[in-house]
């Protein structure tokens, strides 16, 4: 297999074939130059769109309502349609006309689907996932937040690299900064991790096997250990955990605070003066919200006042509740566990908001306390434990001699 362009080569191969493109050519008008053909194939690259439907995109993409439909059915014995996940890559070939010739869509890092006519004298399709071939290499990186790199994503497009590593490192020290406003001028960062190169498509991460962060004047170094018995996480250089409680900010990027947590603030539109009991932050519509700690889906509900709204109950009397959300996670309702950092909805404008918005709340033993300064207070997670220090001693040297620094 040599990848999606030798794929679509050998696939318009077999349609020129077909179509006698091994003939001759014939002779051009009164023995002038060569006329020159128009080509009766189009290819489309690009990624799935959010709440995209597979043939809602195919049809706005240009393929043919039957086309789409015996797509769909080829594909069901080996791939589940309904596991497409938006922003992930395809390759769609189609005649003008809207006849189907090839297909492919990247399943996750490893496989991906391709679909091909079986002979184009026919509507049969061949339906299969392949394995995409790829060579492991150990990288690093490192940037710096300044005027013309202000975030986090800014900054590692600059050092080259995209931007789901700059996810990685938001998951990593998230219980340290909150990236939505901590960032300072001056900020550096380093990152030693896994980069796949993948034949044919662009390279691939793995994990990030350590990291530092000098954020206003502190450092922050993470390191990836898997105690004996436990699972894999990070740890700062002495061994204690970087997983905190909660995280320091429901929302990944992009937010800013525009209300804080207030015994009084005068209300937007009710127009009165009353408590503002959580944090509001302004974020783009429909951006991500995730759990700030592991816990239980209390309630997904909707009210005119606090719009589509979600509790979770978290361990040592803790409860967040996050307001005005254009939508709720597919898995998210009553009685569902979700992880530290879980998708659990999507930003909006709903119930009494002026924007777009969230407000991000947290009770602890049924009161309203302020999440910032409660964040603050909580300890780090479990350390490491003492059997296990000269082994994460090792790794940590190790880890931290792979780090660039500029």
């Amino acid at each position: 297999m040599k990848g999606s362009l030798s794929a679509y080569i050998v696939a318009t191969a077999m349609w020129l074939a077909a179509c006698g493109a091994g003939s001759p050519p014939m002779p051009s008008p009164g023995g002038g130059q060569d006329v020159r053909l128009e080509p009766d194939t189009l290819q489309v690259r690009g990624v799935v769109p959010r709440s995209a439907t597979l043939d809602a995109m195919l049809r706005a993409q240009g393929l043919a309502d039957g086309a789409s439909r015996r797509l769909i059915d080829a594909m069901r014995p080996v791939f589940d349609p309904r596991r497409l996940r938006s922003l992930q890559p395809f390759l769609l070939v189609r005649t003008l006309e809207g006849a189907f010739r090839h297909f492919e869509y990247e399943i996750d890092g490893d496989s991906f689907l391709r679909i091909v006519p079986t002979g184009f004298a026919t509507d049969a399709l061949r339906a299969e996932v392949l394995p995409i071939p790829k060579t492991l290499e150990h990288a690093a990186v490192s940037g710096t937040i300044g005027g013309d790199t202000p975030s986090l994503f800014q900054a590692m497009e600059a050092a080259g690299e995209r931007p789901e590593l700059s996810i990685a490192l938001a998951e990593i020290f998230g219980g340290e900064i909150d990236f939505n406003s901590d960032l300072q001028p001056g900020d550096r960062f380093a990152l030693a991790f896994e980069r796949f190169r993948r034949e044919g498509r662009p390279a691939s991460y793995g994990l990030v096997t350590a990291a530092e962060f000098r954020n206003d004047g502190r450092l922050i170094r993470a390191i990836r250990f898997t105690p004996p018995g436990g699972k894999a996480d990070y740890f700062d250089e002495e061994g204690r955990s970087l997983r905190r409680f909660f995280l320091r900010s429901p929302l990944k990027f992009e937010p800013r605070i525009t209300s804080r947590f207030s015994s009084g603030r005068a209300h937007p539109i009710l127009h009165v003066t009353r408590a503002h009991n959580g944090v509001d932050y302004g974020a783009p519509q429909g951006a991500p919200v995730v759990a700030v700690a592991a816990g239980t889906v209390v309630s997904a509900t909707f009210d005119a006042t606090n719009g589509r709204m979600i509790r979770l109950r978290h361990s040592s009397g803790y409860e967040s509740n996050y307001l005005h959300l254009s939508a709720f996670a597919a898995e998210v309702r009553a009685g569902v566990r979700v992880e530290q950092g879980e998708l659990i909805g999507r930003v909006g404008a709903t119930g009494l908001a002026t924007g777009p918005h969230l407000h991000y709340a947290l009770r602890k033993n049924g009161a309203f306390v302020n999440p910032l300064r409660e964040q603050q207070n909580l300890p780090p997670g479990d350390p490491i434990p003492a059997s296990a220090i000269d082994a994460f001693v090792a790794t940590r040297d190790m880890a931290l001699g792979q780090l660039t620094i500029q």
